[in-house]
């Protein structure tokens, strides 16, 4: 089991490094340049070219990633083009902001839909079996940016419950932070709930024709206890990786709800940072979202080893 934790630890920084290539590689084809951006149409080719050699810009491609690379692996993510600002001390508190959001929502959509997929599982056909899918299916199939201007648009505009704008600052209060990022939370959740909570119905579905259901069922034990006990243990690993799939996505995915709600995380940073043609921003970001995506897949990859015996002993 070790030996398989190890493999997958290996892979998940391979695949790290490989996407910090293809981030460095996708900021440098970006249309426009930093210096253009922040000189103006009226700069002339002589202080476009000192200008980027102050910022490096003239510099081969591959030694900048270097550069970079060998740095963020010590920490250091750069300083911005734009403001000369380091970007570690102004992208920590963003990155808790973002921490924050994702983590409001996944309190509220982990256990309601781990709860509402087994519900689904043990009156499956039924009524609410139906319903709970019906509700899921309408809300993958609408884009985030919908839902979230229809929660601003009821909940902020007309009844006044929650304010449209979710701009926090540090001195906020616990509470007044929970009030101001009620409808992003919200969006949020309604987004990826409707993932686990199908994942949890089909993954105990999937196990409820196996021998073991059967001779449960045949001493006698309710469907509900057949679930609980037998086949939701069985079906954890699977159920594990999708929850881990929407963690992950509750915090790389954010970056149209930060937006439409001004919220100041990651996100928001990282778009201000595409419209100022601030590469070393963009790339910190992408960095960052890239570690956190990474990690919590590699993290769910363990987990489904640990809780399930076949993988624990394969022979």
């Amino acid at each position: 089991m070790l030996k398989t934790i190890a493999v997958r630890i290996v892979l998940g920084i391979i695949t790290l490094w490989a996407v910090s290539v293809l981030i460095f590689a996708a900021t440098e084809v970006l249309p426009g340049d930093v210096a253009s951006a922040i000189l103006g149409q009226g700069a002339t080719p002589e202080t476009l070219a000192v200008f980027r050699h102050e910022l490096g810009l003239d510099r081969p491609a591959y030694v900048r990633y270097l550069e970079w690379f060998f740095n963020a692996l010590h920490g250091d993510l750069g300083i911005a083009m734009t403001n000369k600002r380091v970007i570690v001390e102004v992208i920590a508190p963003r990155f808790m902001n973002t921490l924050f959001l994702a983590g409001y929502a996944a309190l509220i959509a982990v256990p309601t839909s781990v709860v509402l997929g087994i519900i689904a599982a043990i009156n499956e056909g039924k009524f609410i079996d139906r319903f709970v899918n019906i509700i899921s299916l309408m809300t993958i199939s609408v884009p985030e940016f919908f839902i979230a201007y229809v929660l601003i648009l009821y909940l902020a505009v007309q009844f006044e419950i929650f304010p449209s704008l979710s701009t926090v600052f540090p001195e906020m209060g616990f509470v007044e932070k929970i009030y101001t990022t009620a409808l992003p939370a919200f969006t949020l959740t309604m987004l990826v709930m409707a993932h686990m909570l199908r994942m949890t119905r089909t993954s105990v579905l999937s196990i409820m024709s196996q021998p073991y259901i059967e001779m449960a069922f045949l001493k006698g034990l309710t469907r509900s206890q057949v679930i609980v006990r037998h086949a939701l243990p069985n079906a954890a690993a699977p159920i594990i990786s999708v929850i881990a799939l929407n963690l992950a996505y509750l915090i790389v995915g954010v970056v149209v709800i930060e937006v439409v709600f001004v919220y100041p995380g990651v996100g928001q940073f990282m778009v201000d940072g595409v419209t100022k043609r601030d590469l070393p921003v963009v790339q910190a970001c992408g960095l960052i979202f890239a570690g956190a995506f990474v990690g919590l897949n590699t993290i769910a990859d363990v987990l489904a080893i640990m809780v399930n015996p076949r993988l624990r002993h394969p022979r």
